[in-house]
């Protein structure tokens, strides 16, 4: 069954006449007509570049959100009122899409409101992430690797990983053959039957989706254990990692230092339905 999943931007006109600023279908996304608007003001520069930036930024932001980039689209298609107003825009889209060169049609027509100089519609496809579980001495130096660059004040040595290894169900996640992620699941445990799940993602790849993929695998398994709660722990500099526990709504319970330590660590929890 194909996974459908529709994503908002909070721009009115998607309240307004129904529809999605993408709609993600399996592999595949789907970008809607993006205008210039800036969809937390709703307000619009009148200046045809300007929308063109913005509309890139609007774009942008879905395709993240979607888990791929710019660098996965496929096609483009560009819809102007006035052809000389094309040009103009040509710097702005070549640092767009100039690597990727994806299909492109420009069209000359009429867009739903007459402060709109141009709307950018695109299609993706985003990249196969594949999530294995940690077996032999590789592989768990590479899970070992994500671990120590994420959160260096819990660096572990060799042992202390294959020690872990042992209790808990350990996966990495790579784009193709490229390392991305990995992620850790301890056991149910205590009374109220609470799992940890834990999804670490190297800076150069966030904001793509793979956090999620990482971390609805490691949910499931949460919940085939028996797990009633999950928590997660996340070291609070890492900025990143606390607004993702956050949109998933984790609720932090302490903060905390280690004995020893100097670094401020987050423990979250959320509960399960």
């Amino acid at each position: 069954m194909t996974n459908r999943r529709a994503i908002l931007s909070g721009s009115s006109f998607e309240e307004r006449i129904g529809y999605a600023r993408a709609v993600v279908d399996g592999e595949w996304v789907h970008v809607s007509g993006t205008t210039g608007f800036d969809y937390a003001a709703m307000t619009i520069s009148d200046d045809v570049v300007e929308q063109a930036e913005q509309c890139l930024r609007n774009i942008g932001d879905a395709l993240a959100e979607a888990g791929c980039g710019f660098e996965d689209v496929v096609r483009v298609r560009y819809l102007l009122p006035e052809r000389e107003d094309f040009e103009p825009c040509w710097p702005v889209l070549r640092r767009a899409f100039g690597q990727v060169r994806p299909a492109a049609t420009m069209m000359v027509c009429g867009l739903a409101d007459p402060r709109m100089r141009i709307e950018i519609e695109v299609y993706a496809r985003r990249p196969r992430l594949r999530i294995e579980a940690v077996h032999g001495a590789d592989m768990l130096e590479e899970w070992r690797h994500v671990h120590n660059v994420v959160v260096p004040p819990a660096a572990m040595s060799p042992d202390d990983a294959r020690e872990r290894l042992g209790r808990y169900r350990m996966e990495n996640a790579y784009l193709g053959d490229v390392l991305v992620g990995c992620s850790t699941v301890r056991p149910p445990r205590g009374e109220d039957a609470a799992a940890t799940v834990i999804a670490r993602v190297l800076p150069g790849y966030r904001g793509r989706g793979f956090g999620t993929a990482l971390y609805e695998r490691g949910l499931a398994h949460a919940r085939v254990l028996g797990a009633r709660a999950v928590e997660t722990c996340v070291l609070a500099a890492n900025e990143d990692g606390l607004r993702f526990a956050g949109k998933r709504g984790f609720v932090e319970t302490e903060r905390y230092v280690l004995d020893g330590g100097s670094d401020l660590w987050v423990d979250l929890r959320l509960a399960m339905d």
